[in-house]
C-alpha cells in the first residue's frame, strides 16, 4: 500500500510562503496498490487537485468522504483526471436523511453556490450512500464508523489490503462525549476500533492544548489527543493531520520537535507506507 498526503490542511486552504513547506491544502488522501496508480481517495478537499499529477491518465477508482464540510469538497470540480470523458469515479458519502447521495451532494456544489451539479462532472460519476460498517473496493477492505463531529454525520475510516492498514480520522471532536482522562475527550470505542494495532494513524491534530478550550466546540482533536490514542490503540506511527490554516510552518515545526518517536507533522505531498515515511 502507498498513501499520498494530497492535502492536510484544515478548515480553509492556506496560502503564502509562511506555509509552502507543509502546505495549504484542505484534506485529501491518496491510496494507490504497491506500484499501481491511486485507486481509492480519502476525502475531496481542494487537495484533490494534486491528485491528478500522481495519475497516468484518467481516475478510474473510488472516492470515500467522511463528511461533506466544504474543505473536504472543495477539490470535486477542480479534478481533472475525473472531470474528463474517459473517467470512471464512484464517489460514497454519508448521505442526509430522506435524500440520495447525488441530492445530498448537490447541497454543497449546485447554482447559485458553484455553477455546476455533480450531474455536469463529465465522466461516467456514480454516487451512493456510504453506511457504517465493512467494505470492499478497489481492492482494499475499509471499515467505516461514525465519529463525533458537528454539522452533520462524520464517518471515520480503516483500510487494509491484507498486508499494510492505515487509519484515517480527521474532523474528529471526541470531547462531545465527555472530558476523558485528559480534558480532550474519552478513547471511545469507535475510535479504539480503527486505530488498533494499525500500521499509520492519520488524525485530526488542529489544536494544541493550549488553544483546545477556546475551541473545543468546533469539533476537533488536539496533539495531545491523537497521541495519546495512538498508544491506547497501539498504533505503529502516527501522522498528525487536518492542520490549522493559521499554523505557519514555523509553529508546525515547533510541534514537530516535541513529538515522541513514531509520531510525525503531515507534509502535503509525503508518500507513506506502513511504519515509514518517504519524502
Amino acid at each position: 500500500m502507498r498513501v499520498h498526503l494530497a492535502g492536510v490542511r484544515g478548515s480553509t486552504p492556506a496560502t503564502g510562503a509562511a506555509f509552502a513547506r507543509y502546505g495549504g491544502d484542505t484534506s485529501c488522501v491518496a491510496i494507490a496498490h504497491d506500484g499501481a496508480d491511486p485507486v481509492l481517495v480519502l476525502d475531496a478537499g481542494t487537495g484533490l487537485a494534486r491528485v491528478t499529477a500522481l495519475l497516468d491518465g484518467p481516475f478510474r477508482g473510488t472516492i470515500l468522504l467522511g463528511h461533506l464540510h466544504w474543505d473536504h469538497t472543495h477539490g470535486l470540480p477542480f479534478f481533472r483526471a475525473g472531470d474528463r470523458d474517459d473517467a470512471t469515479v464512484r464517489l460514497r458519502l454519508p448521505a442526509a436523511e430522506g435524500l440520495t447521495a447525488e441530492k445530498t451532494l448537490a447541497r454543497v456544489l449546485s447554482p447559485p453556490h458553484f455553477p455546476i451539479t455533480p450531474a455536469g462532472l463529465r465522466g461516467r460519476w456514480t454516487f451512493d450512500d456510504l453506511a457504517e460498517g465493512r467494505h470492499e473496493t478497489e481492492g482494499f477492505v475499509v471499515h467505516a464508523r461514525e465519529i463525533p463531529h458537528p454539522g452533520g454525520r462524520t464517518l471515520g475510516f480503516r483500510v487494509s489490503d491484507g498486508h499494510s492498514s492505515v487509519a484515517y480520522l480527521t474532523d474528529h471532536g471526541p470531547v462531545a462525549l465527555g472530558p476523558g482522562p485528559d480534558g480532550f475527550g474519552p478513547y471511545h470505542d469507535a475510535a479504539l476500533a480503527l486505530a488498533r494495532d494499525v500500521d499509520v494513524l492519520i488524525h485530526d491534530a488542529q489544536y494544541t492544548a493550549g488553544e483546545f478550550d477556546a475551541c473545543r466546540a468546533f469539533g476537533h482533536s488536539s496533539v495531545d489527543y491523537a497521541l495519546g490514542l495512538a498508544d491506547a490503540a497501539g498504533a505503529g506511527r502516527l501522522v498528525l493531520f487536518h492542520h490549522d490554516p493559521s499554523r505557519t510552518d514555523d509553529r508546525l515545526d515547533a510541534i514537530a520537535a516535541t513529538l515522541p518517536a513514531g509520531a510525525v507533522v503531515a507534509r502535503q505531498g509525503d508518500v507513506i507506507r506502513p511504519r515509514v515515511l518517504v519524502q
